[in-house]
């Protein structure tokens, strides 16, 4: 009777030498992809929760951004730009033990589509009472 190890151990091998620097790749390259679902899934019914519709936002979606940012949030997060305040871009995060969606104190002041000016924490329109400093617990 053959051995049926043979077919295991090459599907194994090709496993490791392929798949795993494959899905390494991916999610340097899109983010980890777990993350993206806790964040697309909490942050917009937080929105909804908070009396927001489609009509009142331009624009939101899932980023990952390309530096530190507070590590008691997961590392992708959401950001938000509201119809009455086309200029400023908010972001929310997604903490990581609690699930908890926080809004970041800092928004950031939009140029252009991809043209961005200085951060501010002032309050404005749509700032929660609640946030979390977006700097702060990088170490």
């Amino acid at each position: 009777m053959p051995s049926k190890k043979g077919p295991i151990v090459l599907v194994t091998v090709f496993i490791i030498i392929i798949g795993i620097p494959n899905a390494f790749l991916y999610v340097l390259n899109n983010g980890n992809p777990i993350n993206k679902y806790y964040v697309e899934k909490h942050i917009p019914a937080h929105l909804s929760e908070m009396g927001y519709s489609k009509q009142d936002i331009n624009l939101q979606d899932y980023i990952e951004p390309k530096y530190l940012i507070n590590k008691d949030v997961y590392h992708g997060h959401y950001r938000v730009v509201f119809k009455d305040e086309p200029n400023l871009e908010y972001l929310y995060g997604l903490t990581k033990n609690s699930k908890e969606v926080v809004q970041f104190c800092e928004k950031e002041s939009r140029i252009g589509d991809h043209s961005y000016g200085d951060m501010t924490a002032e309050k404005t329109n749509h700032s929660e009472e609640n946030c979390l400093g977006y700097f702060e617990n990088r170490e």
